[in-house]
């Protein structure tokens, strides 16, 4: 935990402006980011947690993983001039005092206990939905088929960005709110979605769409060539020892994977980008952490083709220009004629995002036509009492962004069920 003179120092360098940009149009959760810095300068650390948690139940981990850069940092007003106020490190400081002090969510709810709902998927918005249910007293059952909670963030973000301790401990105070888990059950293979319809009153899906999107190139069934989804959450890596590794893409998992592989001893790790720098997905400080750990970047870098006779042994590549067109809001990549190279290579990883598994597509719901769940501006799906989110259903994919998907469906949950009510 931070020193306490450091922290206020932090807190104190907060405006608390008229404006709020960085609650208005930086946090995705709409965090009060200006009250809950307002009550670590009095001291009064409970508070500040209360605050956070009208809208979040994730404040340690966001405040670690967050892209704040490009949100609640990027809008700060201190940014403009110098550097912005380190709200990602104040509100991680305040999920870890309340961690050390046991401080509650809110209190045991079960004024609605009579009505239960079904979760499915305990990653960051199934987590968040199932708190603010419980919060309204909803009885609450999450399935989830691993057996722990947590879902990317324990398996898809390395413990050198977000300690596995930190998340379980956030997770246990959602657990305390009444929680009820069932581990080991998976939809599609030991429960159908049938089933849920019938023992509850609504049901959330939430489980992720963790199938590693292909880019269709000459090579691409070599032996060598990996998902970096399915390797974060799978942890079925090769031995990298004094290997040359390529990962293709610019999010955040390219950065986990990069970083990941260089730790377990590969000899080389390039991250190849179509783009610029600049328009990289990934956070300015995981790419800058990556740099300094070693990790080479071929920017403007598009890959051709996978060669090798069973298993990987070189990649071609080509150099690409940025070019504004017409409808775009970002140039876009366009390969440079007869620039090609080919460059030694003993592993690939494809980190290009992803896609929703196969059973997806046999659960009866409206899909839309990358293969996602359909859901309305309520999260509400094809079947009135289902409802959707996070990447199942298209979501932004940042745990903000996630855990206000999940937000946003407990909140129409909640409506649905006092509709139903009142009828």
């Amino acid at each position: 935990m931070k020193n306490l003179e450091e922290i206020k120092e932090k807190s104190n360098y907060c405006l608390n402006c008229p404006v709020k940009p960085c609650l208005n149009k930086g946090c995705p959760l709409g965090n009060d980011i200006p009250s809950f810095i307002k009550a670590i300068k009095e001291e009064d650390y409970r508070k500040s947690y209360e605050i956070l948690s009208e809208t979040t139940v994730l404040q340690p981990i966001c405040g670690r993983i967050c892209p704040h850069t490009k949100q609640c940092e990027g809008s700060c007003v201190r940014g403009i001039k110098s550097n912005p106020v380190s709200i990602g490190e104040l509100e991680a400081f305040v999920g870890d005092i309340a961690i050390k002090e046991k401080y509650t969510i809110s209190e045991p709810n079960t004024a609605n206990k009579d009505k239960k709902i079904a979760v499915v998927g305990g990653g960051p918005s199934g987590l968040t939905a199932s708190a603010f249910l419980l919060k309204k007293g909803y009885s609450v059952t999450l399935y989830e088929k691993y057996n722990y909670l947590g879902g990317l963030l324990v398996h898809g973000i390395p413990e050198f960005r977000l300690p596995k301790t930190i998340v379980k401990e956030t997770v246990q105070k959602i657990i305390d709110l009444g929680l009820e888990v069932k581990y080991g059950v998976e939809l599609g293979r030991n429960i159908s979605l049938q089933e849920l319809e019938k023992q509850y009153d609504a049901i959330f899906l939430s489980f992720g769409a963790n199938i590693t999107t292909k880019m269709g190139v000459e090579g691409e069934e070599l032996d060598g060539v990996y998902g970096g989804n399915q390797l974060l959450e799978n942890q079925s890596h090769p031995d990298y020892t004094n290997k040359k590794v390529a990962i293709i893409g610019g999010g955040n998992v390219a950065m986990d994977c990069a970083r990941t592989i260089k730790r377990m001893g590969a000899k080389e790790v390039k991250v190849i980008y179509r783009r610029a720098e600049e328009q990289m997905p990934a956070e300015v400080k995981e790419i800058k952490e990556a740099k300094e750990e070693g990790i080479e970047f071929l920017f403007q870098n598009n890959i051709v083709r996978i060669l090798g006779n069973t298993k990987v042994e070189k990649v071609e590549l080509i150099k690409t220009e940025l070019v504004q067109k017409e409808g775009e809001t970002r140039k876009v990549p366009i390969n440079i004629p007869n620039s090609n190279y080919i460059i030694d290579i003993d592993y690939i990883v494809m980190a290009l995002g992803s896609m929703p598994e196969q059973f997806v597509q046999v659960l009866g719901l409206d899909l839309n036509k990358w293969g996602y769940i359909q859901i309305d501006e309520k999260n509400r799906t094809s079947k009135p009492k289902i409802f959707a989110g996070g990447d199942i259903a298209g979501a932004k994919s940042t745990v903000a962004w996630a855990a206000r998907s999940g937000r946003d469906a407990a909140n129409s949950i909640i409506e649905y069920l006092e509709n139903k009510k009142g009828c």
